[in-house]
């Protein structure tokens, strides 16, 4: 791959060749325009830029270390297996990179309150925190059946001071929380600012999200290079909406070396109705305000989706994502709720762990790649987020 192939993206219009742009009316273009024009302002600021590294040393608690997963590996054979320990951030995962950012630029352009959907809660818990810090309101809606799920994270949201909305139209999931939350922020746009949880949606969320995120593959790739002298020969991260993976991937995408691989949810099982695989068996359509891979149905209409992990449960997919599939760059596979499952509890066991479920599945992924691989080769996987949230439920699934 040549450096021209990946750069400059996405283009003046938001598209990553084909993939994302602004399919909204216009009066919410020239709203999508205006965050675009003041998040390319404050970037280049450097007391916005110092005031965000800060805080991601401070609060975050950045750099995320680089954890050799030695027990897990010996007991696979094959492939040494990494960790990168997003979930040690302060809140749980990787969100609060791109919610500190995203607050700071409300506060910057005045607006009166931010709005966003949650699936896991991760999302949730990390925006409420990062209003709270910078002292703007916050809204979150939140699918019914998440909420039932994800109790720890609904009680952390109320506590951090956020108003909590549950959703029950549709599936009461997370692409239901989108829409209820879009509907909330199109009353006042002006005033209100959406805070787009991953890397989708209308430009620029997709890449303002992305370059938020960048910092994990920034961090990553200096940590395994100056430890090894050398790049993983595999790096993968769960993939829903995919701004875990993406800002995992960013800085790699150069080093033709580094195989990358995206897991999405398999749920029940490609050949049920009961996944989420959007680039695996999606087709390029458009879903909330972006064109990407979306799974739908013959009329043209989003497919109710599943996966165990509600933060991995949406139709769509990052357009940025959809580019880099076509492009054969990045290679997209599947993982299903019981492999996900059995990851998460042989890493909690073997090396005293306890993943996420949406990070259950990269981790899952990397089991059954390394016993393939030789000893030598590496396999580094971005640990989205903490378990913490996931494990009532997992217990009450597995009787334990």
């Amino acid at each position: 791959m040549t450096a021209s192939t990946f750069a400059p993206m996405p283009d003046a219009n938001g598209f990553f060749g084909p993939y994302g742009g602004q399919f909204v009316p216009d009066h919410l273009k020239k709203i999508m325009d205006e965050i675009n024009q003041a998040y390319e302002e404050i970037r280049q600021q450097p007391e916005f830029q110092k005031e965000l590294a800060n805080l991601f040393a401070d609060y975050v608690g950045r750099p995320s270390p680089i954890f050799h997963a030695k027990r897990l590996s010996e007991q696979l054979g094959g492939a040494q297996i990494y960790l990168k320990r997003e979930d040690l951030n302060h809140t749980g995962a990787h969100k609060i990179n791109h919610c500190l950012g995203e607050a700071l630029l409300a506060k910057f352009m005045g607006k009166t309150k931010v709005i966003a959907e949650t699936g896991a809660g991760q999302h949730g818990v990390a925006l409420a925190s990062a209003c709270a810090l910078v002292g703007i309101p916050c809204e979150i809606h939140m699918g019914q059946v998440d909420i039932e799920k994800e109790h720890p994270n609904v009680v952390k949201m109320k506590i951090l001071g956020c108003t909590l909305v549950p959703v029950t139209r549709g599936t009461a999931t997370l692409k239901d929380a989108v829409d209820s939350a879009f509907d909330e922020y199109l009353k006042d746009p002006e005033n209100f600012i959406y805070a787009i949880g991953s890397v989708v949606g209308p430009h620029p969320f997709p890449k303002m999200v992305r370059d938020f995120q960048a910092i994990i593959g920034t961090e990553a790739r200096e940590q395994f290079s100056h430890k090894h002298n050398k790049l993983p020969d595999y790096i993968t991260a769960c993939v829903g909406g995919g701004s875990n993976a993406m800002g995992m991937f960013t800085a790699f995408l150069e080093d033709k070396e580094v195989n990358l691989v995206g897991v999405e949810p398999a749920g029940k099982g490609l050949d049920t109705p009961l996944h989420s695989a959007t680039l695996t068996l999606g087709k390029p359509s458009q879903l909330h305000g972006m064109a990407c891979y979306v799974l739908e149905d013959e009329q043209g209409n989003p497919l109710p989706v599943h996966s165990i992990a509600s933060g991995l449960d949406y139709p769509g997919v990052g357009p940025q994502h959809s580019y880099l599939k076509d492009l054969g760059r990045v290679t997209y596979d599947s993982v299903t709720d019981d492999e996900c499952l059995n990851a998460f509890i042989t890493l909690s066991r073997v090396e005293g762990i306890i993943p996420a479920l949406e990070s259950s599945h990269a981790v899952a992924w990397a089991m059954r790649k390394a016993p393939q691989l030789k000893a030598s080769q590496s396999i580094l996987v971005n640990l989205s987020g903490r378990g913490d949230k996931d494990a009532d439920y997992v217990a009450k699934v597995l009787g334990l």
